[in-house]
């Protein structure tokens, strides 16, 4: 159950003052919150659900053969398409105005772009076609981002963050599990797959959409390219934002380093007889403990007022998931490791994003900055397939991969505590 707070909030569909750095004073209802951690359910349902189980199925039916190989191109032109769209959508939504507001403008048109593309994509039955239709997809994904993320700057004052953050994050590996146990035990094609995927994310979002409502802004200029480019060279320019940057980027690859292959690897790697089954136990487990980890040092971490420890104690226990992996590769181990996995990451989020909100460098620019943060997080799902593809494909594969894993958390540990701004 979400805590309880002794301040009232103010009524959702009310309209709130500007922002100022620290956000709103006000504090947000568990109401508020229950719906917002909603849409991110949803969106974690329809961006991960395809990364685990429907695009390597719908990969292995076109071409077998070289389904590793495909699913990393796949991935790996998402990847570059995310990067460019991340932070210019973030930008743009900090410039634009409508009756309808800001963020909420970005947060509706990026969703239905995404559920288009999630619909087009399972349609395709081409690796090409597959690549062109899930990177579209993921433009409609960065600009639903980038409004999504940045009210949480504009709206949730600092000592709530890591409560927000764990309702961001804990709906993560339930989105995934009820997913994958939908498709299984509906038996559902790629293609019915995507489309009931795609309405879900609909479904999930129109109660939020219905009930906030954007703060004020003051108007802005157009922003042009060079100014664009300017701007987030300036961010990452400054040293606690790029060091939190860093850290997220590392830790978010070394989990999606970790997930990226589990159907493969149980079916390839372990030769396990079911390996869908298998998939959806290892993701229960990861489901459990995170849910766990996440509501626990959410809380923590608001009640303390510290967040570094937090962030690098989770970011360890993902590394010691990795290297657990790949000293002694078994269905078992595989079972500790994804609860090892799923309970690093979801404390490592719950406190990571409370964290981000609190070194961004201009509380003007949220959305751009945000933007770019964003990319720490949308990246290396979109990436991590093809840097091991690479790696499952050299003599060395699975152990390989997972003591890359490892590394990865373990240095974006080290990263986190280079920041000095924030306990």
């Amino acid at each position: 159950m979400l805590p309880d707070f002794n301040s009232p909030a103010p009524a959702l569909a009310s309209p709130l003052g500007p922002a100022t750095a620290q956000g709103p004073a006000e504090p947000v209802s568990r109401r508020w919150t229950s719906l917002y951690g909603l849409v991110w359910f949803g969106f974690w349902m329809a961006n991960l659900v395809p990364l685990q189980l429907l695009l390597p199925q719908q990969l292995e039916a076109i071409d077998p053969a070289s389904k590793v190989y495909d699913f990393a191109v796949v991935n790996g032109v998402s990847g570059l398409v995310t990067l460019v769209a991340l932070p210019l959508c973030g930008a743009l939504c900090d410039r634009s105005r409508s009756r309808f507001g800001r963020r909420r403008l970005w947060l509706t048109a990026g969703a239905v772009a995404f559920a288009a593309g999630l619909i087009v994509t399972g349609a395709q039955t081409t690796v090409t076609g597959v690549a062109v239709a899930w990177a579209a997809g993921m433009i409609g994904l960065s600009a639903a981002t980038a409004g999504l993320t940045a009210i949480i700057a504009d709206r949730v004052p600092e000592d709530q963050r890591g409560m927000i953050s764990s309702a961001i994050y804990g709906p993560q590996a339930l989105g995934v599990v009820v997913g994958i146990a939908l498709v299984s035990a509906f038996g559902l094609s790629p293609m019915s797959g995507f489309t009931v995927i795609a309405v879900l994310l609909i479904v999930c979002l129109v109660p939020f959409l219905t009930a906030h409502r954007d703060i004020a802004f003051h108007a802005e200029a157009p922003l042009s390219i060079g100014e664009l480019l300017a701007s987030m060279g300036s961010s990452l320019r400054n040293r606690e934002f790029a060091w939190a940057f860093g850290g997220r980027l590392l830790v978010n690859l070394a989990n999606s380093l970790g997930t990226c292959y589990t159907l493969y690897f149980l079916s390839d790697g372990l030769k396990v007889p079911d390996p869908a089954g298998s998939l959806l136990v290892c993701t229960v487990l990861y489901l459990l403990a995170g849910l766990l980890a996440t509501a626990v040092a959410g809380v923590l971490s608001d009640r303390l007022g510290r967040r570094r420890i937090f962030v690098a104690l989770a970011a360890l226990l993902q590394a010691a998931s990795g290297f657990l992996l790949a000293s002694a590769p078994s269905l078992t181990v595989m079972l500790v490791a994804s609860a090892l996995m799923g309970g690093g990451f979801g404390a490592y989020m719950a406190v990571d994003q409370a964290l981000i909100t609190q070194v961004l460098p201009d509380a003007e620019s949220r959305a751009k900055d945000l933007g770019i943060m964003n990319i720490g997080s949308v990246v290396p799902p979109a990436i991590a397939p093809l840097i091991a593809g690479v790696i499952i494909s050299s003599e060395h594969a699975y152990p390989l991969l997972f003591a890359l894993v490892g590394a990865a958390a373990a240095v974006g540990a080290v990263l986190v505590y280079r920041i000095r701004s924030v306990r």
